[in-house]
């Protein structure tokens, strides 16, 4: 099961970014849970300077950019 964290405060492009890594893993068929984190402590524990991030597994993935769905997949698989 893939943990998908989003990272970012609620705005446009951090709800933009749930909803393509949603839809990538979906896609992938892959089992995964999706967890917004807000608290702008726990975003900086992650080393992250730029919202929105994605990190798969405790992993940062992308920050500061929603990627397209096709480089959303490519960063879950």
């Amino acid at each position: 099961m893939k943990k998908i964290q989003i990272l970012g405060t609620g705005c446009a492009k951090c709800q933009k970014l749930a909803a393509v890594a949603d839809e990538a893993a979906k896609s992938l068929g892959t089992p995964y849970t999706l967890e917004k984190v807000t608290d702008l402590n726990d975003i900086a524990a992650f080393g992250v300077m730029f919202t929105p991030a994605l990190v798969v597994d405790g992993q940062v993935r992308v920050a500061g950019r929603v990627p397209s769905l096709e480089d959303a997949k490519k960063l879950l698989a």
